[in-house]
């Protein structure tokens, strides 16, 4: 019985490299490879240091823009499973980043809001991305970054780009509107 596991390939039949697919971009998908990984390089470093992960941050993040989030508009944006956000949200409570409250007008909703160390956390891991964008766009015109939120957007699977929509821009209820 020969032995194929050094076989070796008739350069006619080895397959054309990948990057000769005109079709794929591969130069920008490598390009988001490379700023993903450096875009969550600083936030990882400080979250492994507490123990948490991507998913703690992003809970953070979004807590953080939409004060008085519900669990089920959190699942909703982060398209998790109840159990995935119900393991790093107990993390986060009981780390005390995070606390629930009753919803005002349904006591079965728990609103989601960040303590002041929650709050401290958020920011401290946005901080460094903050840089990263800011330096990205310090030698673009001004209204270049209006090219550079629509390319994001784009990105964003259309049946979720009102939701991004939303998120960005919540003005968080006044007490005389939740009463």
């Amino acid at each position: 019985m020969a032995d194929t596991s050094a076989r070796r390939i008739d350069p006619a039949e080895e397959p054309a490299p990948s990057s000769e697919a005109p079709e794929i971009d591969f130069d920008l998908i490598e390009l988001f490879f490379f700023a993903y990984r450096d875009f969550t390089s600083d936030p990882d470093h400080m979250l492994d240091e507490l123990g948490f992960g991507r998913a703690h941050h992003r809970i953070l993040h979004f807590i953080n823009r939409r004060p008085g989030l519900t669990v089920a508009e959190l699942l909703d944006v982060l398209q998790i499973t109840k159990q995935s956000l119900a393991r790093v949200l107990k993390q986060l409570i009981d780390t005390g980043h995070v606390m629930q409250v009753q919803g005002p007008r349904d006591r079965r909703q728990r609103e989601l809001h960040l303590t002041a160390k929650g709050r401290a956390l958020a920011l401290a891991l946005a901080a460094p991305q903050s840089r990263r964008i800011s330096r990205a766009l310090a030698d673009l015109k001004p209204e270049d970054r209006s090219t550079v939120e629509h390319f994001l957007k784009e990105m964003v699977n259309r049946e979720f780009r009102q939701q991004v929509d939303n998120l960005g821009h919540h003005e968080p209820e006044s007490a005389e509107e939740r009463s």
